[in-house]
């Protein structure tokens, strides 16, 4: 059988993810038993969530724990099969996390059609990144035309399509992103109708002037500072998805300050915002409609996303670590083989 590399969480990271947190493990790649299937991973998906799975905390997810295979949607090949529904050379999606090989017995694979669109196209735009923006946005946030829209991390894999999908839907989409080639990239490349950086020390003023008639809809990908920008600016009534604080994700501590929690909730109540956080899998039943808008809106070209490659699955944890530290420019995936 085939050497099967794994890479592990070794020790439970403690703040910033150290590249000392993750191990390598090569075993012999499974056999698959009765009614199982073996599957070479080819590409995997890195997104922030997995730093939330690598805590002890309390989540919507089972913690990993030391020696655990890193969790993580994968594109694979079928390499061999005793399960009659799926054949050697299928092209399948699933969740064998960071790892060569895995066996299953297929109830957490779905065929791909590799004529439909590129492979990896279904862990970022046609997959879970995608869905997230999709369903996110129109679920919770419900943009109208003329209204305006702010995305966080608007050059991620969820937040270039936020900001997509609101054009479609006849609103102004205003981008949040680090750095003057991203919020570049934006307006010339996404048809954002205007970006601000997060460096920028004037973050604040440039983000009110981008959003003169006051914000509509934020979709929250990163909390923080980007967040205390946004906050003074959301109009009577507006909504909220809350889909991540990748600032926070490796806080130890509290933040230092004043408690701003009755702020906040005062501005809930005088402005009637609606704040809803969610996990993709709460609109599942929205997949076919998903699936049929986004396939055609990339046909059309009304969809653009940007991928940004690591060859090789020792890369991983580097890559991820960056993940983080947001030095990623669009989708970040794993080329595995």
């Amino acid at each position: 059988m085939p050497v099967n590399r794994q890479v592990t969480m070794a020790v439970r990271p403690v703040g910033e993810p150290k590249l000392t947190d993750f191990g390598i493990v090569d075993t012999e790649a499974p056999a698959p038993g009765p009614g199982q299937v073996l599957v070479k991973t080819l590409w995997l998906s890195l997104d922030p969530y997995m730093r939330g799975r690598m805590s002890e905390a309390k989540s919507y997810a089972r913690s990993l724990q030391p020696g655990d295979v890193i969790v993580g949607g994968t594109v694979g090949q079928v390499e061999a099969s005793n399960n009659s529904a799926f054949r050697p050379g299928d092209i399948v999606l699933g969740y064998a996390g960071w790892q060569g090989y895995y066996v299953t017995d297929g109830s957490d694979l779905r065929k791909i059609d590799p004529a439909d669109a590129p492979i990896q196209s279904h862990l970022g735009a046609l997959g879970m990144p995608g869905m997230t923006a999709y369903t996110g946005l129109l679920n919770i946030g419900q943009p109208k035309a003329g209204e305006t829209v702010v995305v966080a991390a608007a050059t991620g894999a969820v937040g270039a399509l936020v900001g997509q999908i609101a054009k479609i839907r006849g609103a102004r989409a205003v981008g949040v992103a680090g750095g003057p080639e991203k919020c570049k990239f934006l307006i010339d490349e996404l048809g954002f109708d205007a970006a601000v950086d997060h460096r920028d020390p004037d973050m604040k003023a440039k983000l009110k002037a981008a959003c003169p008639d006051g914000i509509d809809v934020y979709f929250e990908n990163v909390g923080g500072a980007v967040w205390d920008a946004v906050f003074p600016l959301l109009n009577d009534f507006a909504r909220i998805p809350l889909c991540g604080l990748i600032a926070h994700y490796n806080d130890t501590a509290v933040p230092e300050g004043p408690d701003r929690l009755p702020g906040l909730m005062r501005q809930a109540l005088t402005k009637r915002l609606t704040l809803r956080g969610f996990i993709v899998s709460d609109f599942a039943a929205d997949g076919p409609a998903f699936q049929r808008d986004m396939s055609q809106w990339i046909r059309e070209g009304r969809i653009r996303y940007r991928e940004d490659i690591v060859e090789g699955l020792d890369k991983a944890p580097e890559a991820f670590i960056g993940l983080l530290r947001g030095k990623n420019f669009g989708k970040l995936l794993v080329k595995v083989a």
